[in-house]
């Protein structure tokens, strides 16, 4: 089996590392995370001190990254992936970052020698955890290709997207689509249970019916509907509020750099801000039905209006 090196070993990275071990490959993982390194050794993955003994003997390697500026930090930095790989070693990226990092990436790996694809996910921690993720790759049709082989353990979907960035792009417009999703669920919820509805008679309506969305499915964000959502554990993260700003903010900066409006994103974006201004960023994003049904208690503790 394969040499892999891991970097990133955060709520995503650990569990799909570790998958990448249960079907027997040789991973090698960094995180500046003591925990997560330790979560991760404990699911197999071998601790590396470094990113360079990471990436030593690696026939490919994955990045799991917050933001577009740790993965420019990790690829291109002066104890970077780019300075201390093979050049025979495949690069792959799945982090959600924004298509100028992206393309970035994807220039600099080329100009060194490297092969290198974005390839972001879709499935959340649960996913990640069951190998079920959903991934969009993009970059040269033979490095794609390549790519899928690795990616296998991990995915219950391997979609090639086309060029490079073109897996960042699905992902952007992919969550876009997802958070103004769950908005809606959430004011539906709230209206109907004031409306008398009993909540999972509205639920199997909806499920089945036109106002049907994954994340009416997978993140209901009303309790005792959904065993998988968040609401049923005080909103303890399955995909943070601030990762799902993040996220949005990077579909509007990509609106904003193509002319597109995304009226309905950005008052979504709106709605994100004000719980992390509550204080809630690292709860569930499905938290976001608190600023409908009027039950947010801001950081300073006083009711909201």
């Amino acid at each position: 089996m394969a040499v892999i090196g891991w970097i990133g070993l955060g709520n995503m990275g650990g569990h799909m590392s570790v998958n990448l071990v249960k079907a027997g490959h040789d991973v090698r993982g960094f995180d500046l995370n003591p925990a997560a390194l330790a979560a991760a050794e404990a699911g197999g993955v071998k601790r590396a001190a470094s990113i360079a003994e990471a990436v030593d003997g690696a026939d490919a390697v994955f990045t799991m990254l917050p933001k577009g500026e740790h993965a420019r930090a990790v690829y291109l930095g002066e104890d970077g992936v780019l300075k201390h790989a093979d050049t025979r070693t495949l690069l792959i990226d799945s982090s959600t970052i924004d298509i100028a990092s992206a393309q970035e990436l994807h220039d600099a790996a080329a100009a060194a020698g490297f092969r290198f694809v974005d390839a972001p996910v879709s499935g959340g921690m649960s996913g990640a955890e069951a190998g079920t993720l959903t991934f969009m790759v993009g970059g040269e049709d033979g490095a794609v290709n390549d790519a899928s082989g690795y990616i296998g353990p991990m995915s219950g979907n391997i979609i090639p997207t086309g060029g490079p960035t073109t897996g960042q792009a699905a992902k952007i417009c992919n969550n876009l689509m997802l958070f103004i999703n769950l908005a809606s669920t959430a004011e539906g919820a709230v209206l109907a249970d004031r409306l008398g509805l009993d909540k999972q008679v509205f639920w199997n309506i909806a499920s089945v019916s036109s106002g049907d969305s994954w994340a009416l499915r997978t993140w209901y964000p009303v309790p005792g509907v959904v065993p998988t959502a968040a609401s049923n554990n005080d909103f303890a993260p399955t995909f943070t509020t601030e990762l799902a700003n993040k996220d949005i903010g990077l579909a509007i900066s990509a609106a904003d750099d193509t002319g597109t409006p995304l009226e309905i994103g950005k008052h979504v974006q709106q709605l994100f801000q004000r719980l992390i201004d509550a204080g809630d960023a690292g709860k569930d994003c499905s938290m976001i039905i608190k600023l409908v049904d009027g039950s947010l208690q801001p950081a300073d503790g006083t009711p909201s209006n």
